[in-house]
C-alpha cells in the first residue's frame, strides 16, 4: 500500500466509527445506561470494532496463510488494510477519550492507544511485521466478550444467566487470545531478535512489555469481580441464612 492509500484507509476508518458513536446515539439506550450516555456508546462502538477486527484477524490467515511463517515481510493487501483500519479505530477512541473524560480517569487507556498507534503506524508505514500485527489483534476476539461483559453491567443485567455465561467465555478468551498470544508474541520477537532492526525491536519489547502488565491486571480486576467476589457473596448469603434458622431454632 503507497502512504495515500494508508492515509485514506486511516482516514475512512476514523470517520466510519464516528458514525457507528452517532448511530449508538439514536437507538434506545438501556435506563440504567442513561446516567452515562457517552460511556455506552464508546463501549458499544469498541465492540462494533473487536467484532470486526477480530473476525478479519482470522480471516487474514486464512485467506493468506503464508504470512503465519515469515510475520516481517509477508503479508497481503487484506491484513495491511486490517492494521490500518484498526489505526483508524485508535486515533478515533483516543480523541472521543480526551474530549469527553478527565485525563486521570482515562490515562490507562489513553497510553495504551499510543502505544498501539506507535506500533501499528511503524508497520504499515515500513510494510513490515503486519502480520506480527495481525497476531496483536488477534486479543480482539477476547475484546468482543470483554466490552460485552461492560455493556451488561450497564444494562444492570450481572446477575443474570446470560452475563455469567459471557463471563466464562470471555475468561476463557482472555486466557486464549490475550496472554497466551502476548507470550507467544514475546516468545517470537526473543527467537527472531538477529532479524529485527533496533529500533523496531525496541518498540515492539517495550510495547509488549506494557501490554503484558496491563491485561495482567486486568486479568485480576475480572477474576475478582466477576469469580472471587460472586463466591464470597454467596459465602456470605449461605452464613446469614444460617444465622436466621439458628434464631428461629432459638425462638421456638
Amino acid at each position: 500500500m503507497e502512504l495515500q492509500t494508508v492515509v485514506l484507509t486511516t482516514s475512512a476508518s476514523v470517520g466510519f466509527f464516528r458514525v457507528v458513536n452517532y448511530g449508538f446515539a439514536k437507538l434506545p439506550i438501556p435506563e440504567t445506561a442513561q446516567r452515562n450516555t457517552w460511556k455506552w456508546r464508546n463501549i458499544s462502538t469498541s465492540f462494533v470494532h473487536s467484532l470486526i477486527t477480530g473476525i478479519w484477524a482470522v480471516l487474514c490467515f486464512c485467506v493468506h496463510p503464508q504470512m503465519a511463517e515469515d510475520l516481517i515481510e509477508t503479508h497481503s493487501v487484506f491484513s495491511h488494510a486490517l492494521v490500518s483500519v484498526s489505526i483508524g479505530y485508535f486515533i478515533y477512541d483516543f480523541f472521543d477519550m480526551i474530549f469527553h473524560q478527565k485525563i486521570n480517569q482515562s490515562w490507562e487507556l489513553l497510553f495504551h492507544h499510543i502505544v498501539v498507534i506507535s506500533c501499528f503506524g511503524l508497520s504499515v508505514l515500513t510494510c513490515r511485521y503486519v502480520g506480527f500485527a495481525v497476531v496483536a489483534l488477534l486479543v480482539e476476539i477476547n475484546s468482543i466478550f470483554l466490552h460485552l461483559r461492560q455493556m451488561l453491567r450497564m444494562a444492570s443485567v450481572s446477575k443474570s444467566t446470560l452475563y455469567r455465561v459471557n463471563s466464562m467465555i470471555n475468561l476463557g478468551t482472555y486466557v486464549v487470545f490475550r496472554i497466551n498470544t502476548l507470550a507467544w508474541m514475546t516468545r517470537w520477537l526473543v527467537l527472531n531478535r538477529e532479524h529485527i532492526p533496533l529500533l523496531s525491536y525496541t518498540v515492539g519489547s517495550v510495547g509488549l512489555a506494557i501490554m503484558t502488565v496491563m491485561n495482567i491486571v486486568l486479568f485480576y480486576r475480572l477474576l475478582r469481580t466477576d469469580f472471587l467476589k460472586s463466591s464470597r457473596e454467596k459465602e456470605v448469603k449461605k452464613e446469614k441464612e444460617k444465622e436466621k434458622e439458628k434464631e428461629k431454632e432459638k425462638e421456638m
